[in-house]
């Protein structure tokens, strides 16, 4: 088995990470496009790290325009068995609060113009999503953000929306009240599917900037407000990230939930009839199983 190698795509506010030894900012090619950025890798408590930057340095990327497959296939390529998403996101709960984290473990997903998937035509592939995130990692991410103090809540269902737009007040009370849901952000789809299609243990950690429009003392979502918060949220998340490499150590063995076996008994298409070409582009998503 490889060794560890975490992996943080980082959200908006969160575009490098900080104590990285040998830190070098490489650039990945990947079948499915260019990345998001270069990738700063390197070293952390003996363990091999890798930092995406999810919009990019300067952040140039809206929500729909993330190359999220390039994204998983570079990490992937690079080496990463453990993937940590942080990402900004609204509230639907008066008990998490602006600042607070949530290690997200279900995700709605209402996003609608972007690739969901790196199989298709000539290759045809079914994951299972029924737990979408890593209860492993998950466990490491809660215990790395209590470590640093940080006022984190576990387990959250997450609204994923196309954005850009934030959402109008009927669409907010009706995510909150009738759907059950705890969090809204527009960027953790496709990409936890595409982890999982990658056979990559992932896990999502929610930074909340705001209660979203429905919050009657609050209104509408202000971009202002929230960068102050997110500002402040970026410095958390660089805390709890310094810890996850003494949680996660150097040696890795199989994940006890499967996440790097998803891909076992996925694949339909008989090896007679498979895409060549689309064969060739899963060199690294699908290597294990071709």
């Amino acid at each position: 088995m490889t060794g560890t190698m975490i992996g943080v795509i980082g959200g908006s506010g969160l575009y490098d990470i900080e104590g990285l030894e040998g830190a070098e900012w490489v650039t990945v090619d990947s079948p499915w496009g260019a990345p998001s950025d270069a990738i700063l890798t390197g070293t952390l408590g003996d363990v091999r790290m890798a930092f995406l930057p999810r919009h990019g340095r300067g952040h140039v990327h809206s929500p729909t325009t993330v190359p999220y497959r390039a994204n998983i296939d570079a990490l992937k390529r690079l080496g990463v068995t453990d993937v940590i998403s942080v990402s900004a996101c609204g509230s639907f709960r008066e008990e998490m609060a602006p600042g607070d984290f949530v290690i997200v473990d279900q995700f709605i997903d209402r996003t609608f113009a972007r690739e969901k998937s790196f199989f298709g035509t000539g290759f045809v592939a079914h994951v299972s999503v029924a737990h979408p995130t890593c209860p492993r990692l998950g466990d490491a991410c809660e215990n790395a953000a209590k470590d640093a103090g940080i006022t984190v809540h576990r387990g959250g269902t997450y609204l994923a929306m196309e954005g850009p737009q934030f959402s109008t007040l009927a669409e907010s009370k009706m995510y909150r009240n009738v759907w059950g849901c705890d969090v809204i952000g527009m960027t953790n789809m496709p990409e936890a599917k595409l982890a999982r299609e990658a056979e990559l243990c992932y896990a999502s950690v929610a930074m909340i900037t705001d209660y979203d429009s429905w919050h009657p003392d609050h209104g509408e979502v202000d971009v202002t407000q929230i960068i102050a918060t997110l500002m402040g949220n970026a410095d958390k998340a660089r805390n709890m990230v310094s810890r996850l490499p003494a949680l996660l150590t150097p040696d890795r063995t199989p994940c006890h939930h499967g996440c790097d076996r998803a891909l076992e008994f996925a694949v339909l298409t008989a090896p007679e009839a498979r895409d060549p070409g689309l064969v060739a582009k899963l060199d690294a998503v699908a290597g294990r199983v071709l």
